[in-house]
């Protein structure tokens, strides 16, 4: 008898635990649970690489854009890589410094200082696959972001994605106040890449 009932307590709370990690694994995480309303989010790339702690899921702010630029993406990325000259062609980009890159180009853990947004950010890189993939970290007042780029060869040129995770009360403020902001301001840089890589 003893021996059933010990069965029958072992059985009980094994459903517990399972009625526990089944509640626990249907709720969505902090990001993502904040995004459901943001049209980026079910636009979201699963290729491209994340760090620890800067998945959208992670995110008080997430933006997802993307364009094909009629060029080879080797031309796209000199053109990106080359972060001294971002403000002769994106509006959005100002004072930007170069921290310990001589040829005033990105490159494996480049740090660089600039503004953008009407922030102060200062960053370093952090993912570098030439002509493909690159990321940065970006520490600004009250926010820590990650922000990659993703270049992908297709038949009419070069497709383009780029995603930011935002985290901090700057960012959730900014998401309060409007939510497209961030959305808006790639848009322009991605068109600015466009129209530069283009010509």
């Amino acid at each position: 008898m003893n021996f059933f009932r010990k069965q029958i307590m072992m059985a009980g709370w094994i459903v517990v635990c399972l009625a526990t990690l089944g509640a626990a694994l249907s709720r969505p995480a902090q990001g993502q649970a904040s995004q459901t309303d943001n049209p980026d989010w079910p636009l979201r790339s699963f290729t491209i690489h994340w760090p620890d702690g800067y998945t959208p899921q992670d995110a008080d702010l997430f933006a997802h854009n993307e364009v094909v630029i009629q060029a080879p993406c080797s031309v796209v990325w000199n053109h990106l890589v080359k972060a001294s000259s971002w403000p002769e062609w994106y509006a959005n980009s100002h004072n930007v410094r170069l921290l310990n890159s001589p040829d005033g180009k990105l490159h494996p853990d480049t740090r660089f200082s600039w503004d953008t947004f009407g922030v102060h950010v200062e960053s370093r890189v952090h993912e570098f696959v030439r002509t493909s993939r690159i990321g940065w970290f970006g520490d600004g007042t009250a926010t820590q972001a990650y922000h990659t780029f993703l270049l992908e060869k297709v038949p009419a040129g070069c497709h383009v994605i780029t995603e930011e995770v935002v985290k901090g009360a700057g960012a959730i403020e900014v998401r309060r106040r409007d939510p497209q902001a961030m959305h808006r301001g790639h848009d322009l840089w991605l068109a600015s890449l466009k129209r530069i890589s283009e010509k």
